[in-house]
């Protein structure tokens, strides 16, 4: 194993629901354990047990994140879970914090999360709600916390194809095997030309609205 790895470690972060459990638990799980395989890790074989365990009891939404480190330990953390309200729209701007396509490591969700959280940086809380990134090329790759994706009049969701440098989001993963979104390149252009929304595994689809594109 690259020792580089021996520091960081695997994420999910999961909604709990009361009634229903883990939303899109199974994509989750295939993700962790794909994840797991490409960065040479130990088979989380306990992390349904562990989330599992965490909720015991609970009664309201619960937002769960489970991390898994290089030597096989997972720890599992909860927090209440507001939704948001459907008619929701979040502020979107772009970063000037660039992507490296070339980075293989920007396909795995993990805790090194240094870029992300600088292009987060760029804008105050009041001027964004999230922030997306674009690759050396100019492509557009993902939020700092979600999927991106167009809708560009063709009645199917455009999202990044994951060699331009980003996360294979588990929501992402969700639209494109309901053949609800299909893979293809986005232009900072195209950001100003289509209805754009941003989304993940947590929170759902979320309409947005790009201030500079």
């Amino acid at each position: 194993m690259d020792r580089a790895l021996e520091n960081i470690s695997l994420i999910e972060t999961l909604r709990y629901e009361p009634e229903q459990g883990f939303v899109r638990l199974r994509l989750h799980l295939a993700r962790l354990e794909r994840s797991a395989r490409r960065l040479d890790f130990p088979k989380p074989s306990e992390a349904v047990a562990k989330l599992q365990e965490a909720v015991v009891g609970s009664a309201a939404p619960l937002r769960v994140r489970l991390t898994f480190d290089s030597r096989g330990r997972i720890e599992v953390t909860t927090a209440p879970f507001a939704p948001l309200a459907f008619d929701t729209v979040w502020t979107v701007r772009v970063a000037r914090t660039r992507l490296d396509s070339n980075d293989k490591l920007l396909r795995v969700k993990t805790t090194r999360r240094g870029i992300y959280e600088a292009a987060r940086a760029e804008y105050s809380a009041e001027q964004a709600d999230e922030v997306i990134l674009l690759n050396e090329r100019g492509d557009v790759c993902e939020g700092t916390i979600t999927s991106v994706f167009l809708d560009d009049g063709s009645g199917i969701l455009r999202t990044p194809p994951i060699a331009c440098g980003l996360i294979a989001g588990v929501l992402r993963t969700e639209l494109i095997c309901q053949r609800k979104a299909r893979v293809g390149r986005i232009s900072r252009d195209d950001l100003a030309n289509a209805q754009l929304f941003v989304g993940n595994s947590l929170r759902g689809l979320i309409a947005a609205k790009i201030v500079n594109p």
